[in-house]
């Protein structure tokens, strides 16, 4: 779906979705308010829109989890319980993806973030996300990937074990059942 080609029903539809999952988990937000969430979506571009929408599609969850006291943006994180279904048995990049000979997977965490108009959580976010519940018991998420990390052929994930949040590394070419992306969009 095109980001024009949502409808007002569609755009409803979303926003009493979110408006719900936001009025769930106050702790994730404690000090914004869903009539300031509701003035940035009403006013957002279709595009943003759209990506909150293809993060819902894809299992994220989307919720928010922080608002920018200059801009007034909010932010919308995948606050699924396990990595998203819709975005699993990914590769970290299409380097990766294309270095592979045989068994590729259909995509890669950083080409989906890029379609889907959304950025994948850092490892610091990652960490910021963590303490607003327990994620990723069983799963496991790519994190971007500092370029030295990169340029050697590897990339970075995390997970939560232990009640500790883990960063490991792996090939970038990698990928797993359990292992996808969770994402950030600024509204």
């Amino acid at each position: 779906m095109k980001a024009e080609d949502m409808s007002d029903k569609a755009r409803a539809a979303l926003c009493k979705l979110l408006q719900a999952r936001f009025d769930k988990h106050p702790k994730r937000h404690p000090d914004i308010a869903w009539a300031d969430v509701q003035a940035r979506l009403d006013s957002a571009d279709a595009a943003k829109l759209r990506a909150l929408a293809a993060m819902e599609e894809s299992g994220g969850e989307p919720d928010v989890v922080a608002q920018d006291a200059g801009s007034g943006e909010v932010m919308f994180c995948d606050c699924s319980a396990e990595t998203p279904k819709g975005r699993r048995s990914v590769c970290y990049d299409r380097e990766g993806l294309e270095s592979r000979k045989e068994h590729r997977p259909e995509d890669s965490a950083v080409d989906m973030a890029a379609a889907m108009g959304i950025a994948m959580l850092t490892e610091e976010e990652y960490r910021a996300l963590q303490q607003l519940g327990e994620f990723d018991l069983k799963t496991s998420s790519w994190v971007k990937t500092p370029v030295a990390i990169r340029k050697l052929g590897g990339a970075l994930f995390c997970d939560r074990r232990y009640d500790t949040v883990f960063t490991y590394h792996n090939g970038a070419q990698s990928y797993y059942a359990v292992r996808g992306f969770r994402g950030l969009l600024k509204v």
